[in-house]
C-alpha cells in the first residue's frame, strides 16, 4: 500500500513542480528520496530547463527520533524513521547531505542558501 501511495505522491509532486515552474515560481519539495525516486524526478523534470538542487537533511538517528516542540512522534512514525535510516535514505549518493544534528533551523537554511 505504501509503495502505491509513494508513486502517486511522486507523480503529484512532479505535476506541482511543473505547474509552479510554468508560472515562474521557485519550488521546494520536502520528500525523502531513494535512488529510484530521485531518478524518476530527474527524468520527469529534465526538459524544464531549470536548476534542480537536492538536499538531504541527515541528523543522527537519535536526534531524528526525538519529539519536536508540541509534536510527539507516533510509534508508526518512529518505525518509519528507523526504516529510512536502515535503508540509507539519509545518506543518498546524490545531492548535498547536511548533518543538521546540532544546527539550528537558521544554520541549516544558511547552509542550503550558500549552496544555491
Amino acid at each position: 500500500m505504501i509503495d502505491r501511495a509513494v508513486s502517486i505522491n511522486l507523480e503529484n509532486a512532479v505535476s506541482v513542480i511543473k505547474n509552479f515552474v510554468s508560472r515562474g515560481i521557485n519550488t521546494i519539495v520536502p520528500y525523502p528520496l531513494s535512488q529510484k525516486n530521485y531518478d524518476y524526478f530527474i527524468s520527469n523534470l529534465k526538459g524544464l530547463g531549470i536548476e534542480i538542487s537536492i538536499f538531504t537533511l541527515s541528523p543522527s538517528l537519535e536526534k531524528a527520533l526525538t519529539n519536536r516542540g508540541m509534536r510527539t512522534l507516533t510509534a508508526q512514525e518512529v518505525d518509519r524513521i528507523k526504516y529510512h535510516y536502515s535503508i540509507g535514505i539519509h545518506k543518498p549518493s546524490f545531492g548535498v547531505i547536511i548533518d543538521n544534528t546540532d544546527q539550528t533551523p537558521e544554520e541549516t537554511t544558511g547552509h542550503i542558501l550558500a549552496k544555491i
